[in-house]
């Protein structure tokens, strides 16, 4: 492998949101992008939903997490046989429980394990190192949102707004350096508490285009009494564990499911709202990526609140289900040659850093 040039890295995401593995591929120097290429989607299963969902909030020590790491290697392995031309492959694993505060965030999988399985050098813990400085070890994505920015040949701020199971945003000067033109924070929840509630109330794991929420009422003083949460007045960078905001089910529960789905949803587009006011400059567009993107109730009341374009990030030639498994393909190539991947005001740390773990024969 020629380690000062371009190659094809593919990164592999689980998220938040537990839907299945996205594997997709980059050709980069890990400064620039060259070219995006292949990608695919493997489904888990209701069986496969329920192992991993069982693990969440479980730290190394606790029990019954081996099936959850067999199963991980099993699906990425998988995943790498639709893709093709991987010279490497950056590993980001399945976020379990993240506890910045207490130094700790636990990501299961193991790399070693996936490198003896597809035979390609592999880049994993991706967060620990930054953690362990002192850093929230999220959103480890702004540095390859910069070079997005950059690859559609825009020099003027944007914001790239991931509504996964937790909303994460990057405020992007790509003008400037990395550690000046980059700030990233997650913004509150979003897919994860409307999916959950849905699947706990009537088994269906999304709001499919938004129908549910689009035919409730929204209740306005939940939304309120949501927002005084210290969390929306906390200065960036910050980030969230996915199950921070479990208060959300109750506050819910004494409505319809068309009304507490139009809150839940309307709770996601006013933590975007509140976000936004704490960046260095309003930006002009804001880009969604992430599966929030396809709820149309969703986009339409960010529409009506936020001032800013809204725009779909596959307007703009990207595949936006497949952005943070790309991220990761670039992360492991910047890993690879020791460049840093977070930075002061994306993660906290104090100095930017490298991280990540290199297995490989």
């Amino acid at each position: 492998m020629i380690y000062n040039k371009p190659i094809w890295a593919a990164g592999l995401m689980s998220g938040t949101s537990i839907d299945g593995v996205d594997v997709a591929c980059v050709y980069t120097d890990g400064y620039e992008i060259f070219k995006l290429g292949d990608s695919a989607y493997l489904a888990y299963s209701a069986a496969q939903q329920e192992l991993l969902r069982s693990g969440l909030g479980k730290w190394p020590s606790k029990p019954g997490l081996g099936p959850i790491a067999d199963l991980l290697i099993e699906t990425h392995c998988l995943a790498l046989e639709r893709v093709s031309n991987v010279d490497l492959v950056g590993f980001h694993g399945q976020t379990l429980a993240h506890e910045p505060s207490e130094g700790r965030t636990h990501q299961i999988g193991d790399g070693a394990k996936l490198f003896r399985c597809c035979g390609k050098p592999v880049i994993w813990d991706f967060r620990s190192a930054d953690v362990a400085a002192g850093g929230q070890g999220a959103p480890l994505v702004p540095i390859y949102h910069r070079a997005m920015v950059r690859f559609a040949k825009i020099f003027k701020p944007v914001v790239i707004l991931n509504l996964g199971g937790v909303g994460n945003l990057t405020w992007v000067d790509p003008t400037k350096p990395p550690e000046d033109g980059l700030l990233a924070f997650d913004t509150g929840p979003a897919n994860a508490p409307l999916n959950d509630y849905l699947m706990h109330r009537i088994g269906q794991s999304y709001d499919k285009d938004g129908l549910i929420a689009a035919a409730g009422r929204i209740d306005a003083s939940i939304v309120k009494k949501f927002l005084n949460n210290p969390y929306f007045s906390k200065c960036p960078p910050k980030s969230l564990d996915r199950d921070e905001f479990m208060q959300l089910q109750a506050l819910v529960s004494n409505l319809n499911i068309s009304d507490a789905a139009a809150t839940l949803t309307a709770i996601i587009v006013a933590s975007v709202d509140r976000a936004l006011k704490l960046l260095p400059s309003f930006p002009t567009q804001v880009w969604i990526t992430g599966g929030g993107r396809k709820n149309l109730e969703l986009m339409r009341q960010l529409k009506k609140v936020v001032s800013a374009d809204i725009v779909d990030i596959d307007q703009m030639g990207f595949d936006g289900d497949m952005v943070e498994a790309q991220a990761f393909a670039y992360l492991a190539v910047r890993s690879m040659r020791g460049l840093p991947i977070t930075f002061p005001k994306t993660t906290g740390v104090a100095t930017p850093m490298s991280g990540g773990v290199l297995s490989k024969g």
